[in-house]
């Protein structure tokens, strides 16, 4: 009989191929969305080792490497699995040979290796915590420490704020700044200094206090074995392990002051990564100080556990969206997760609709641009959820690492611009997230931005005052009309000082003035004048 019964789901495997380690995970998927465990097998094969120096795969690591490989795949194939993804990082996305790498592992064994981006990898590894861990309500650091790069991820919540890659692998840093054994003082000051000024390129100033740092890798590992033993006296697998800063820091001195030889004896410290440990162990203590963070959770899963999740949802096994759910929907879910103001967002939307409406037919702006609008308007707030001061480019980040069902890439890249632009400075050519764009996309960003800063505008006081908004287009002209209870002083004022984006994007003039008007409808319930939500009135000439 075979293992694999009829009615369920394929086995998965995932193989990882980092520069200092390759790993194989094979898993049977459940009916909830996540696996078992099956079998496991890692072998460190160094494949990145003298790439920093040489540029190229070494052709013993190469081999080493493949070997192993080969040996994965027979376990795979013994356990009859029908999903195979092999993926590699830093190392073979970095070297000169890598593409050759990849052709003999296709040869030998029948295996297409995808070099998977930084981002990718970040993002697997991220994924990985937010299932595995309960991360709602926290501000959080994913890090991934590898042979050549350490990925980050700064998170409010489960919800993705930053994404960068560092050269801050531990093979990677050993090679070029661990130039003696145990470590000098001098070799310890330019190790660090080297680790704080690329934290500092890649990070930049963080948008919030990190409370709790995520790690996954074999450095993370091993300082949560190391710690583990130190508290407990036993050794194990330290997953869900929480240690804090000040124990990493009291590991990295040991391993600082003992010879390789010594480090190789420590208790909880694979003896295979001893000569590496120190540099990981410095990245994750730099790391931590870096972000203000006193807690460390490590997180034995990391990017093959990121693959096979990945796989379980395109697979069907798992999936992060209702079927049939409406694209808005998706909008207003996002916008709920980030603790947006819903009753603020719904009628800032109303509003720039009424505003779309009086413009399309003059301007020529179609139904697909209104969308967008309507989208970039329900969720114009989310980034408050990581601050207030620079929470529009929060927002854009956040928008941009979400899963909005329905919308393309392309789409949540201009509602996120959209969204970056409704306050503060104007789209540039400088800004990197404008200039990536096509001219026609800039065009429609300017014009949307502009929108949806008069229209948040109009709720300034966050007491939906403004009721409606009359659009009139006359040659180079554009008045809006607000209707109101009573004089809407402040949204007047603030409107009328964000009009530069706006009149700039349709090379127009902008009027901004009030019209009391409230009556009643058939049913006795107040109204107000003109026709509410839905198309506005435009006259040109």
């Amino acid at each position: 009989m075979p293992i694999s019964q009829a009615g369920e789901l394929p086995r998965l495997a995932a193989i990882d191929i980092g520069t200092n380690s390759i790993r194989l995970v094979v898993a049977e998927p459940d009916a909830g969305g996540t696996y078992r465990v099956l079998d496991e097998e890692r072998a460190m094969t160094r494949l990145g080792q003298g790439l920093t120096s040489t540029g190229r795969l070494a052709e013993e690591t190469m081999e080493r490497s493949l070997d192993a490989i080969g040996k994965m795949k027979a376990i795979a194939d013994g356990l009859e699995v029908r999903r195979l993804r092999a993926v590699a990082t830093s190392a073979v996305r970095e070297a000169e040979n890598g593409e050759a790498f990849r052709r003999e592992a296709r040869r030998r064994h029948g295996v297409t290796i995808e070099i998977i981006s930084p981002r990718e990898e970040a993002q697997l590894a991220f994924e990985s915590a937010r299932r595995r861990f309960d991360l709602e309500g926290r501000a959080v650091a994913v890090a991934d420490i590898g042979g050549g790069s350490l990925e980050v991820v700064l998170s409010a919540g489960d919800l993705i704020d930053l994404v960068t890659s560092l050269p801050l692998g531990a093979v990677r840093l050993t090679e070029r700044l661990v130039r003696s054994d145990p470590l000098r003082k001098r070799d310890w000051r330019s190790l660090r200094k080297a680790i704080d000024r690329a934290l500092q390129r890649g990070i930049g100033k963080p948008p919030f206090t990190v409370e709790l740092i995520v790690g996954s890798g074999g450095t993370f590992t091993a300082l949560g074995g190391m710690v583990r033993y130190g508290r407990e006296g036993s050794e194990g697998n330290p997953h869900g392990y929480t240690i804090t800063r000040a124990e990493a820091q009291r590991v990295l001195a040991r391993l600082m002051e003992v010879p390789l030889e010594d480090r190789c004896q420590l208790a909880g410290l694979p003896p295979q990564r001893a000569d590496i440990i120190v540099a990981g162990a410095a990245v994750v203590v730099r790391l931590a100080k870096y972000l203000g963070c006193r807690q460390i959770l490590v997180n034995d899963g990391g990017v093959r556990d990121g693959l096979l999740l990945a796989m379980l949802g395109k697979s069907g096994a798992a999936s992060g969206h209702e079927p049939g759910r409406g694209r808005l929907e998706a909008v207003r879910q996002f916008a709920r997760k980030c603790r947006s103001n819903a009753r603020h967002n719904e009628h800032i939307a109303g509003l720039a609709l009424q505003i779309f409406d009086g413009l399309a037919v003059p301007f020529g702006m179609p139904d697909e641009a209104r969308d967008l609008l309507e989208a970039a308007a329900l969720a114009h707030d989310v980034g408050f959820l990581v601050n207030h001061a620079q929470h529009h480019k929060h927002a854009y980040h956040l928008i941009m690492h979400s899963d909005l069902a329905g919308y393309s890439s392309h789409e949540i890249e201009l509602i996120a611009n959209v969204v970056r632009y409704h306050r503060r400075a104007s789209p540039k050519q400088s800004h990197d997230n404008f200039a990536r764009l096509t001219p026609e996309d800039r065009a429609w960003v300017r014009r949307l931005a502009g929108v949806l800063r008069v229209a948040v505008a109009l709720d300034r006081s966050h007491t939906q005052v403004v009721r409606e908004v009359q659009c009139y287009v006359r040659r180079r002209n554009v008045c809006l009309t607000l209707i109101a209870d009573r004089e809407p002083q402040v949204e007047m004022w603030d409107a009328r000082r964000k009009t530069k984006l706006f009149e700039k994007a349709f090379d127009v003039e902008l009027e901004v003035a009030w019209k009391p008007g409230v009556g009643k409808d058939r049913a006795g319930l107040r109204v107000v004048g003109g026709r509410g939500r839905g198309r506005g009135r435009s006259a040109a000439g």
